[in-house]
């Protein structure tokens, strides 16, 4: 179980490596006690920005970034999730949609204590039916909490889209075929101080889809 949990944090480790790289393989020969690692270079990250936003090239996670930030939405649009815009409104809008629900209300009771304070008649249609300043206070109270409450909802979903636009942004990248597996095939292992032995050669490709130019 220990080994099992090691090999797939191991995974989890290459995959997350590979969104951020871009391209990673390895290959590892053994014969015996002897073994030989073979890495690629990993890609610079200069030649991963294949997107352009307002005449900078940047990275295609940067755009999607950078366009949920400035409009909510843009970036599922650019990553081709159009199915998401609904939640994406949905989440802003209804919780915005809630805070400006308790803001008025808040706006209101706040205007009626000032006037009772004042010795004048409540304008408030709600507000006017408390009987007592004391009761327009503790709605004015009600009312601050939950509108704070939703201000801090409506960020929460505000940034939760932007990092669905960016996580997306990473996993297009991917291919997700079949053909991600490990494939072992029958080597001879050369060294040039001694003969050849048999061995075998196991390859493990994380191929991403991004273009390089």
């Amino acid at each position: 179980m220990l080994v099992t949990s090691r090999a797939l944090l191991l995974m989890l480790l290459l995959v997350l490596a590979t969104s951020v790289l871009g391209t990673a393989q390895a290959q590892v020969v053994t014969a015996g006690p002897d073994s030989t690692q073979v890495d690629a270079p990993a890609v610079p990250d200069s030649l991963r920005k294949t997107a352009r936003l307002l005449g900078m090239k940047v990275t295609p996670p940067t755009k999607a970034v950078l366009l949920a930030a400035f409009i909510p939405g843009a970036g599922q649009v650019y990553n081709h999730k159009y199915w998401k815009l609904p939640l994406v409104y949905g989440a802003i809008g209804g919780t915005l949609g809630v805070e400006f629900f308790y803001q008025s209300r808040y706006k209101e009771y706040v205007t009626g204590f000032r006037a009772r304070q004042q010795g004048l008649p409540d304008p408030g249609p709600r507000s006017s039916q408390e009987t007592s300043a004391e009761n327009v206070r503790a709605g004015i109270i009600f009312y601050r909490r939950y509108r704070d409450q939703f201000i801090a909802y409506s960020l929460l979903a505000y940034g939760m889209t932007i990092v669905d636009a960016l996580v997306d942004a990473h996993l297009r990248d991917f291919d997700v075929s079949d053909d991600l597996s490990v494939h072992w095939n029958p080597t001879l292992l050369r060294v040039p101080t001694a003969p050849s032995a048999p061995g075998v050669a196991i390859t493990l490709n994380l191929k991403s889809t991004r273009s390089t130019k």
